[in-house]
């Protein structure tokens, strides 16, 4: 079994009415769903398959870390 990774996705509306997922922390992984579970696993499935091509290319996977920031609004 392969390592554990977790990955920050952003989930927007277009104008159609479709959930747009995208993965910031790997460009251009970007995928979409009619509701938002199905958005959700839809991206999971692009994420793989940018890992599983990093990875035939020899190509390092990208190092993620996140963190918060308070701003007063």
């Amino acid at each position: 079994m392969g390592e554990r990774l977790r990955f920050r996705v952003i989930i927007e509306r277009d104008e159609d009415g479709m959930y747009v997922v995208q993965c910031p922390a790997l460009p251009g992984c970007v995928s979409q769903g009619r509701t938002r579970e199905e958005a959700l696993e839809n991206i999971k499935d692009a994420i793989k398959g940018y890992l599983e091509s990093l990875r035939k290319h020899g190509e390092p996977l990208p190092e993620v870390e996140e963190d918060t920031v308070e701003v007063v609004a």
